[in-house]
């Protein structure tokens, strides 16, 4: 086994192998909110670590991946970090969420664009209005809460 880290093409593989047959709240393969994610943190300036997270920022909460799994892989322990901070935990309170994600280096940008792809407007419109009201207070409250004023 290598010691090298994974590139960015595999960190995209293995997040894509891990969400295969996974769908967003609209039926879409989950894998499209990776990328756009991904790509909102490249555009965003965020460095490939960040780019790595972001492509991995649901593994363990949707479990595709499982922790050991996490930890095994050749990632840096950045990654990871950022990875495990944007991981919402059952019955966490989102004020202590949004704590780790503030005291986790490189972790706010990558819940950045994670909450821009998620709160846009094209996005939210094939959801019920419900669906799409509370997704929207959800989204608004933890940006409030992380500081983050624009979508």
């Amino acid at each position: 086994m290598t010691n090298s880290p994974l590139t960015l093409i595999e960190v995209e593989s293995l997040a894509r192998s891990a969400h295969e047959g996974q769908t967003d709240k609209a039926g879409r393969p989950y894998a499209e909110h990776l990328a756009a994610v991904a790509e909102g943190v490249r555009l965003r300036g965020g460095s490939p670590e960040q780019q790595a997270a972001a492509w991995l920022h649901d593994a363990i909460e949707d479990e595709a991946l499982s922790l050991t799994s996490l930890d095994a892989a050749a990632l840096p322990q950045t990654v990871k970090d950022m990875v495990l901070a944007v991981t919402k935990r059952p019955g966490e309170a989102v004020e202590q969420y949004a704590a780790r994600i503030l005291a986790t280096p490189g972790a706010l940008l990558v819940k950045e664009a994670d909450l821009a792809h998620n709160a846009d407007p094209v996005r939210l419109s094939v959801l019920d209005d419900a669906t799409r009201e509370r997704l929207s207070a959800k989204y608004a409250n933890i940006r409030s809460l992380l500081g983050l004023t624009t979508p």
